[in-house]
């Protein structure tokens, strides 16, 4: 199953997104990174790649920032890596974050493909709330 991994500024969000996406779709990998090394608010690298390992099942994760830095530290961090080592596959997604974590974690509790799970992620953007 593909992870998914949340990341966010700040710890609270990044859990609690999690959280509420676990309760939707049951089954599904999403793990939180949120906030700093030291509990403040912004982004780590550390922490992303932590939560990377931890949502790695085999099939692939796909990064969920939600604004800003959130963004830099994924991208910084994917630079830093071989995103094929190891059949290690992440992949940073272009999506809202609650919806598109949602639509996500949807998709990936379905068996989709990493491909699959991303553009679920990214089609969330188009979805009206009224």
């Amino acid at each position: 199953m593909v992870g998914i991994v949340l990341i966010s500024h700040s710890s609270g969000l990044a859990a609690g997104a999690a959280e509420l996406v676990g309760q939707i779709a049951a089954g599904a990998r999403v793990v939180p990174a949120g906030g700093t090394d030291d509990g403040r608010l912004g982004t780590s690298t550390e922490l992303i790649a932590a939560a990377i390992a931890a949502a790695d099942t085999g099939d692939g994760v796909l990064l969920v920032p939600d604004m800003g830095s959130s963004v830099l530290s994924a991208l910084a961090l994917l630079a830093d890596l071989d995103p094929e080592s190891s059949g290690k596959r992440v992949r940073l997604a272009d999506a809202p974050f609650v919806e598109g974590a949602v639509a996500a974690a949807v998709a990936a509790s379905g068996g989709l493909d990493l491909t699959a799970v991303a553009s679920a992620a990214e089609e969330a953007r188009d979805v009206r709330k009224l």
